[in-house]
């Protein structure tokens, strides 16, 4: 009979349970790694709803999972992005879940110059397309400002110095806007700054801005290179000034700005003129209109002096003036009464031959019935020729009227229209008729039936009842 397998002759080493590895594993790792700084190419990046931010972080070798709770990613000085090269701090850690291990990231930072330079040109890139930078937005700034308003740290020598300077050249008011300049959460107080000066009451807020840092390392400028820093300068109303670092450095907020200096101290210079130069451009103004104005009034003098030597006394001349009025005014009065005597007698001429009204109208009255006597002699010459010709037709018309037949015993017919009937032919039975005897006496008739029949023999008119006379007058009447 044959034996069964042999029992494990290692049954002296110990078991362990799958979590109890894992757990021992992440205590090592936590232990060993508790801080590091591990440099690497962000790949992978992903932010979750949460806040959390997921990656990789590689070489061309390997990859790391990295992991940035929220509470860290708001902290970061940088915006983690695909393709950067950079340098993380945390700590490692696993992940029993997935047997893999992981590093938890407390602060990122970029990995070179290089890459640092790279990310600012694309930053100023994407501004500039968004015209941040146009110079069509640039304010002028004041003269003389009343008020200047510096966003710096109140504890370096950067306000002193401008404080310094502005005392020097043209003393101003200073609010000064306490911000952090370097290091974590600089660019939010930068920006806090500038836009808290532009939210101050217009009589309250200063004239003139001026955000200054000495100079640095550009990590240590990194702040002014914020894109909300170069929003809230490109923003301001009021106009601003950037002095950030020596002359040779140059952030971001310098193209936003309305102006940048070289250092801050150059700011305040070019914030205020000098004031002992405008005293002096003053001074020298004055001077100078001064001297023309006393220029001007000696060749006035000049010229009055000369024209002075050309003219005579002026007594005199008053003196002569006066005599000639005097004559004058003697010989007006003379003429003045001569005229009036001529006057005076002229009108009692004019007065002696004006006759008096009434022996003017009485003569026009005699004038008046001589004329009309003389007209009524003259119309009556006129008149009686024509009296007597007149005379005579009307009695030759009175001899031709046919009413001197009718006196005769004879009668005239008239149709209904009043006009003579001169033949039968035109009377038909039943016309009406009117027949005129002596005197304006007529007769009403109606044509009977043999009225319109040519006979010798004279018809009796059917006598009819006599009808009302006519309006309008049967009497042939005197033509005059």
């Amino acid at each position: 009979m044959q034996d069964g397998p042999e029992q494990s002759t290692g049954s002296n080493l110990p078991e362990f349970s799958v979590s109890e590895i894992s757990n021992a594993l992440k205590r090592t790792v936590e232990d060993t790694f508790s801080y590091v700084r591990v440099r690497g190419e962000l790949s992978g990046v992903k932010v979750a709803a949460s806040g959390h931010m997921y990656a990789d972080l590689k070489d061309d070798k390997s990859v790391l999972n990295v992991i940035c709770w929220r509470g860290s990613m708001s902290k970061l000085s940088i915006k983690p992005e695909d393709g950067l090269e950079v340098i993380c701090a945390g700590r490692l850690t696993t992940y029993p879940g997935r047997s893999n291990y992981q590093m938890v990231i407390e602060s990122m930072e970029l990995a070179g110059e290089g890459a640092l330079l790279k990310m600012l040109e694309e930053r100023r890139k994407k501004l500039a397309a968004e015209g941040l930078f146009a110079a069509e937005r640039k304010k002028q700034r004041p003269f003389i400002p009343n008020k200047i308003g510096v966003v710096t740290s109140p504890t370096g020598s950067v306000i002193r110095d401008i404080i310094h300077r502005l005392r020097e050249r043209f003393p101003r008011h200073v609010l000064v806007w306490p911000a952090r300049v370097q290091g974590e959460g600089a660019a939010a107080e930068i920006e806090a700054g500038i836009r808290g000066f532009n939210a101050m009451p217009e009589d309250q807020r200063p004239d003139l801005i001026i955000v200054a840092r000495g100079g640095g390392s550009l990590e240590d400028l990194m702040p002014f290179n914020d894109e909300g820093v170069v929003r809230a300068a490109a923003e301001s109303v009021i106009p601003l000034i950037s002095a950030v670092g020596h002359e040779t450095d140059t952030t971001l907020i310098d193209y936003a700005a309305d102006l940048r200096a070289p250092t801050p101290t150059g700011a305040a210079e070019v914030a205020v003129p000098r004031r002992d130069e405008l005293l002096a451009q003053v001074m020298d103004g004055e001077k100078r209109l001064f001297g023309g104005i006393t220029r001007l009034l000696n060749q006035y003098r000049e010229r009055i002096t000369s024209f002075a030597r050309g003219l005579k006394d002026p007594l005199r001349l008053l003196e002569q003036k006066q005599q000639a009025f005097d004559f004058i005014a003697h010989k007006l009065g003379s003429a003045f009464e001569k005229g009036l005597v001529t006057k005076r007698t002229a009108l009692l001429e004019t007065a002696s031959k004006i006759r008096h009204p009434k022996d003017q109208l009485q003569k026009a009255q005699q004038s008046l019935e001589y004329q009309a006597t003389n007209l009524q002699k003259a119309s009556k010459r006129l008149v009686e020729p024509f009296e007597t010709k007149l005379k005579g037709l009307s009695r030759m018309l009175e001899s031709l009227s046919f009413e001197r037949v009718l006196d005769r015993g004879y009668a005239v017919v008239m149709d209904a229209q009043n006009t003579p009937i001169s033949a039968p032919d035109t009377v038909k039975e039943g016309d009406a008729l009117t027949i005129k005897f002596k005197d304006k006496k007529e007769l009403e008739a109606i044509a009977g039936k043999g009225g319109n029949k040519n006979s010798s023999t004279p018809q009796k008119a059917a006598a009819k009842p006599p009808k009302k006379k006519p309006t309008t007058p049967t009497d042939q009447g005197d033509l005059f």
